[in-house]
């Protein structure tokens, strides 16, 4: 179950909060006006959605580089782009 508390609360028990996320691993969603507008989660949960990110991004390309068509490199891409 995941905690919810307003920011104005969360301002006055942020130590508290800290700690319940890092060593509790419990996350918490942060409200403005009773409505959801960030979460607080650790450091573990953090790197682990980062690596799930990353092997999605690794699948898509593999996919994308198995579709039919010419290749092209990442710099000549973002020249096209005039990046």
């Amino acid at each position: 179950m995941t905690t919810t508390i307003s920011i104005a609360d969360a301002r006055k028990k942020i130590a508290d909060i800290v700690n319940k996320v890092a060593y509790g691993k419990e996350p918490i969603v942060l409200t403005r006006r009773g409505q959801g507008v960030a979460a607080l989660i650790s450091i573990d949960e953090l790197e682990l959605l980062q690596q799930i990110e990353d092997y999605i991004d690794i699948e898509d390309a593999k996919k994308a580089l198995a579709e039919p068509g010419v290749n092209i490199s990442a710099q000549e891409f973002w020249k096209k782009l005039g990046l």
